[in-house]
């Protein structure tokens, strides 16, 4: 049990670097509560999710698990634990990558925050954007991951089928559509409480609207190297196609928004956010 749970965290330094960078950015943002609460129920979607794909086929098609280092990390009814782990941050990162698109800009020195609102928090814009972000971002993981055997996360699944995009099927990209609306839409049911005194871990911290759009590209640096270091660069191209051009588009639309709201957008961010770095001028 010791060496198996030493090996869960030596094995995916990665995933866990990842997942200490979820909590660096959303603690700040949201909260110890709604943090650990998200955190678990994130978890445990997207656990069920995967169980029911290996056993049914639903939602990502048929794949299977190959359980070659059971003996070294922890597995959860057939299903890593690392793996749906990694959901919870995927999430995360993907929907502040929403809000910063949909956000009113402003700045604070050469810090730069989204002037968010429970409007925009809780709105079918940002649930639809989230999800699509977090899938996009599966459409560079899943194709690396699958060559797993050539680098250090080793092969630990297949499809039974050969599918027609680097070998994953297009059903695996439907899923994780479908399961990205879920979780997403959890963590705007998590975070649906009102507060009215700062809650406990939310504090000032410079660059925070930053973090999870900085965690989103980090994951995608990290894949991409991952497929370049194995030498599939037809692959790396494809991504990196896929995904220049709204990242253009993203930062270019923010630069233009930088400190052009309006006084109201700015009063109803201070109402619903009154801790915002922005309350304290």
């Amino acid at each position: 049990m010791l060496d198996i749970a030493i090996g869960t965290f030596t094995m995916r330094p990665y995933v866990f670097a990842f997942f200490a960078a979820f909590l660096l950015a959303c603690v700040p943002h949201v909260g110890w509560k709604k943090t650990l609460s998200f955190t678990g129920l994130g978890y445990l979607i997207a656990f069920i999710s995967e169980k029911l794909s290996i056993t049914t086929g639903i939602p990502y098609g048929w794949y299977y698990y190959i359980d070659s280092t059971k003996t070294r990390e922890l597995w959860i009814w057939g299903v890593p634990f690392f793996d749906s782990l990694s959901y919870v941050f995927l999430t995360y990162c993907s929907y502040t990558t929403a809000l910063l698109i949909l956000s009113p800009l402003a700045t604070r020195g050469a810090d730069l925050i989204t002037l968010e609102t429970r409007a925009i928090r809780r709105s079918w814009a940002a649930l639809v954007l989230g999800a699509f972000l977090q899938t996009f971002l599966d459409i560079i993981i899943d194709p690396v991951a699958l060559q797993g055997s050539r680098w250090f996360l080793g092969q630990i699944y297949g499809y039974r089928e050969v599918g027609v995009h680097f070998g994953v099927p297009l059903s695996n990209y439907i899923g994780w559509l479908l399961t990205s609306f879920v979780l997403v839409a959890v963590f705007q049911w998590v975070d649906r409480r009102q507060e009215t005194e700062t809650p406990r871990g939310i504090f000032p911290m410079p660059f925070r609207s930053l973090l999870g759009p900085i965690l989103y590209l980090s994951v995608l640096l990290f894949n991409w190297g991952v497929t370049l270091w194995i030498g599939e660069k037809l692959m790396a191209l494809t991504g990196i196609f896929i995904f220049t051009l709204p990242i253009v588009l993203v930062v270019l639309l923010a630069l233009q928004r930088v400190n052009r709201y309006r006084e109201e957008e700015l009063r109803e961010h201070l109402k619903d956010y009154p801790w915002s770095p922005l309350g304290r001028w």
